[in-house]
Order: structure tokens, then C-alpha cells, then sequence
């Protein structure tokens, strides 16, 4: 989880806090590890969702947007504990769907992506691909390893995530199981056995484009029990459901039951 420094004062931020809502919202159980200071107040919004085991830090991993006539900098203004595989719960070990979401590469990928042998593993890497200097400026990371490439089922990024070095997706391609990388009203592309496949979006009329990219990708995952593990179907359909959370605001854009069971049924006509 990330506390997200806002006009109208501190926020639950971080792909976690829009996952979640949104695994729940397809009938899973969910399992959260974080780490965040010992009194944070914005871990109840979670523990709505889901069991969440925390690791206790001196602070929470906090981040600020601040615009200018030259655009957004983001900047980390504190961070918390990196995760380790031992503050798993034993029990979660043998979940059936995994999803890392590092925010500030709190976790070693190829370490976590082992850990689960069972399990359809995704990887939302934005949070791998950021580094910051002393006063806190977030910067581009390319990241790239062909062994945790390899051990990962379903890679997840956008467009926008990797705009400094856009040859990075030709680069993970061979290395990838399944790697889908999104374009917002675009769509995406889906990238699976050497093909490229587009993926849509519907027209809506967006008033928060906050947590797009992290519904949709918990829709991916969330939906593969229900479309018999076609992976095909799971983008198709989380393409949709992600089209829904930008009409909404912040935290409320997780899909709806009644969003999830049209779009399942005109997926299923289709």
C-alpha cells in the first residue's frame, strides 16, 4: 500500500488498495501482505477487503504529485519495510492466484515467484522500474531479468510505464508466458506464443483515470476461474471491466457484480 499526499490530505494509494476491492469483487477470498507504520489508519480501507498481515514499519511508503507549467514529478517522501518471502502466512503459500504489485521494489520478484509453485503468478511492475534521488525526484529504472521472466505466468505494465524505453517490450517478449501491456481507452496488446493480439476498450465518459491499470489487471487474474483459465477471455473481458473504474472516483472503481456478469455474458456471445 502507498499513502498518496493530496490536497485534501493523506490517501490509501498503490495497486494493493484497487486489487483487492477488485479480486473481492469476483468472489475470491484475499490474502494481503504490506508494510506500513504501526498506526496507519488507512490500512482499515483494506482490512474491508481482505485479511491483511502487516509488516510493521516506522513509516509508510508515501509518495507526492506535484505539477507544474513543466508537468508532474513524483516523489517518495518515506518508505517502509521491504517484504521478505518469511512474512507470508504458511497457509497463503498454497494460494491458487498470486499477485506482486511492488510500489518501490519492496520485494525481490524472482525470490516470491518461486515461492508459489501452485499458483498462476502476475507481475504489475511499474514499482520495479522507478528509482529516486536524494531529494526523492522518482526517475525511470529499466529493469529487466530473464530468470524472473521466465518464472512469472502473467506480466502486466502500460505504455506509459516504460514511454523512456519503449524497446523494453521487444526485449521481455521471448521470455514472457503471457505479457499484455495496456493503452488506456486504446486498449492494450496482448502478447502470447510469438503473436500479438489487440484488446479494447469501450467509450466512456472517464472522471478518474486513477487505478485503471491496476483493475484492470486484478481483472485479469480474478476472472481466469471463471473463463477456464483462457487467458484470452480474462483480457478481453478485464479490458471492459477497466473501462467501467475510470468513471468512478478513486477507491470506488473496482468492477461491480452486475458489470462483471454483462460483460462475462457478452463475452460468452461473442
Amino acid at each position: 500500500m502507498t499513502v498518496d499526499l493530496a490536497p485534501g490530505g493523506r490517501m490509501l494509494g498503490g495497486t494493493v488498495s484497487y486489487a483487492a476491492p477488485t479480486y473481492k469483487a469476483f468472489g475470491h477470498r484475499v490474502g494481503i501482505v504490506t508494510s506500513a507504520a504501526r498506526d496507519e489508519p488507512l490500512l482499515d480501507h483494506l482490512r474491508s477487503h481482505g485479511e491483511v498481515f502487516v509488516v510493521p514499519s516506522e513509516r509508510s511508503l508515501t509518495y507526492e504529485n506535484v505539477y507544474s507549467e513543466s508537468g508532474r514529478r513524483q516523489y517518495v517522501r518515506s518508505t517502509a519495510c521491504p517484504l521478505a518471502l518469511s512474512d507470508v502466512p504458511e497457509a497463503w503459500i498454497s494460494a491458487p492466484y498470486v499477485h506482486l504489485g511492488p510500489l518501490a521494489a519492496e520485494i525481490n520478484p524472482l525470490e516470491w515467484a518461486r515461492a508459489f509453485p501452485s499458483a498462476t503468478v502476475m507481475l504489475t511492475m511499474q514499482g520495479l522500474m522507478r528509482r529516486w534521488d536524494d531529494g526523492g525526484l522518482v526517475k525511470f529504472r529499466p529493469w529487466f531479468d530473464e530468470d524472473t521472466l521466465r518464472q512469472i505466468d502473467i506480466v502486466v505494465y502500460s505504455e506509459e510505464d516504460v514511454h523512456h524505453f519503449p524497446q523494453l517490450t521487444d526485449e521481455m517478449r521471448p521470455f514472457c508466458k503471457h505479457l499484455i501491456v495496456t493503452k488506456g481507452r486504446d486498449g492494450g496488446t496482448y502478447y502470447f506464443a510469438g503473436k500479438a493480439k489487440h484488446y479494447d476498450s469501450i467509450a466512456v465518459k472517464a472522471h478518474d483515470l486513477t487505478g485503471a491499470g491496476d483493475v484492470f489487471a486484478a481483472s485479469v487474474l480474478g476472472s481466469l476461474s471463471i473463463v477456464g483459465g483462457n487467458v484470452t477471455s480474462a483480457v478481453r473481458l478485464a479490458g471492459k471491466l477497466a473501462a467501467y473504474s475510470v468513471t468512478r472516483a478513486g477507491l470506488n472503481s473496482a468492477p461491480t457484480g452486475a458489470e462483471i456478469a454483462m460483460e462475462l455474458k457478452n463475452l460468452n456471445e461473442d
